[in-house]
């Protein structure tokens, strides 16, 4: 989708709260499938490659897509758009040897922006939740809903208002995914309140990476140090509670907040969203990022609160390399959590225990040069690593290639992990065990 200017904004992003509501719902458990499935998956893949090579697949790459959008005149438009995440799932079982296999609807969504004046504008986003991440018996096995709906002001560069369910400022993978990710499977250190949460009301701090709130945005060139300034800051719901369950007696607020600096090419997204990469077409890309999230009485449970701090820091490093060598590119995040409860916490099941403690993670990739069929391959690696105050550590190293044949509009990937974050998931409670397994995914996403 475009929008008046021509800009892409076939945008949902999300920080993985896709994962984060199977995970909570299922303790990171993976589910067994038919293994007919991961012959399908198979066979499918090696149809690809056919269609990869052919004549015709090449031809046809260099066709434009059209768009489809509606407009009443220049200030009054309306565009729909449809953006799909699947993977396959080999995890080893160590007390068998053997592997399971999975297949996941990562995402199913379908985007609606658009323009009713000037100044004044749209977007309405949806998501299939709990599609496909749920046992037999399990309610609601599926449900088609809202994920975004924002009433947007957008009269400058230097100052704009968002009003509405959306994502809250903080950290560059909340923001730019999971279509806009540099890898399928990216959110790996823990979540921020909203993430945390699968439902809004009681209980609920948020859903989907999403809050009901009101966001200030925009960017500036402050002339001391050459670049450009970009800062995102609002107040929303956060976490609710009860009058009988929860930390949050007092209906305290959450206040987030992002600045970005681009020492050198500056990020052109829609409003205060961000990509993780952007596979060298914006130039060499410098930007380092800071942002925090608070709530009064934000963790715990009901006898055993405290208030929530999130801190993170991240950093993207894209350079175009010279005589057409290719793409680098570096992200890397800090997070420091401070969410001081007592561990007695854990035994209420009321208890909003997000996690406590300080966690990283690096990712470095290469998009090749040459084209190979339709696409480019790329290739990377990664490494994270999450340190719970009250809880056992857990690592993760990841190795993979992307084929890249229409930017985040169409990719396929294939990677490797080996770790333990599989197996101890979201649980940050004392005593908590897991071995570490391999697990092998092919992913693919699609977006128009």
């Amino acid at each position: 989708m475009m929008n008046a200017n021509g800009r892409i904004i076939r945008r949902v992003t999300s920080g993985e709260p896709d994962r984060a509501a199977s995970v909570l719902l299922k303790a990171h458990s993976v589910k067994q499938r038919p293994s007919y499935q991961a012959a399908a998956i198979m066979l499918l893949m090696v149809a690809l490659s056919f269609i990869l090579m052919s004549p015709e697949a090449r031809a046809m790459d260099d066709k434009p897509i059209s768009k489809p959008k509606w407009a009443i005149d220049d200030t009054k438009w309306m565009t729909l758009g449809v953006g799909f995440r699947g993977s396959g799932v080999w995890t080893e079982n160590r007390g068998t040897g053997n592997f399971r296999n999975d297949f996941s609807i990562d995402n199913a969504r379908v985007y609606m922006n658009g323009q009713v004046h000037e100044y004044i504008k749209f977007e309405i986003n949806t998501e299939c939740f709990f599609c496909n991440n749920t046992q037999p018996g399990d309610n609601p096995k599926m449900s088609f809903n809202i994920l975004d709906a924002i009433g947007k002001f957008e009269y400058n560069r230097y100052l704009n208002l968002w009003g509405g369910r959306m994502l809250v400022p903080t950290e560059r993978g909340e923001l730019s995914g999971p279509f806009f990710q540099a890898t399928h499977d990216a959110f790996k250190t823990p979540f921020f309140s909203q993430d945390f949460s699968t439902k809004f009301g009681s209980g609920g701090a948020g859903r989907y990476g999403r809050d009901d709130g009101g966001t200030f945005w925009g960017s500036v060139e402050p002339g001391i140090v050459k670049g450009t300034l970009g800062y995102a800051v609002g107040v929303y719901r956060g976490l609710q509670s009860s009058s009988t369950i929860g930390p949050n007696q007092g209906d305290d607020v959450l206040w987030a907040g992002r600045f970005t600096y681009n020492f050198l090419n500056p990020e052109k997204n829609p409003g205060y969203y961000t990509s993780s990469t952007y596979f060298g077409k914006a130039g060499d890309i410098l930007a380092l990022a800071f942002g925090a999230s608070y709530q009064k009485n934000g963790a715990g449970s009901f006898a055993n609160r405290s208030d929530f701090l999130g801190l993170v820091g991240d950093a993207l490093f894209e350079k175009v390399l010279p005589r057409n060598l290719g793409v680098l590119t570096a992200n890397g995040e800090y997070k420091q959590f401070y969410a001081n409860y007592s561990p007695a916490a854990f035994a209420d099941p009321g208890c909003f225990c997000i996690f406590d403690g300080k966690s990283w993670t690096v990712t470095g990739l290469y998009l090749i040069p040459v084209k190979v069929g339709i696409g480019k391959f790329q290739p990377y690696g990664r490494f994270t690593s999450i340190q719970p105050n009250n809880s056992s550590n857990r690592e993760e190293i990841e190795g993979g290639v992307n084929y890249i044949i229409d930017g985040f509009n169409a990719r396929i990937s294939a990677y490797y992990q080996h770790g333990d974050l599989v197996t101890k998931g979201l649980n940050y409670a004392p005593g908590v065990t897991g071995q570490k397994a391999d697990v092998f995914k092919p992913s693919f996403q699609l977006q128009l």
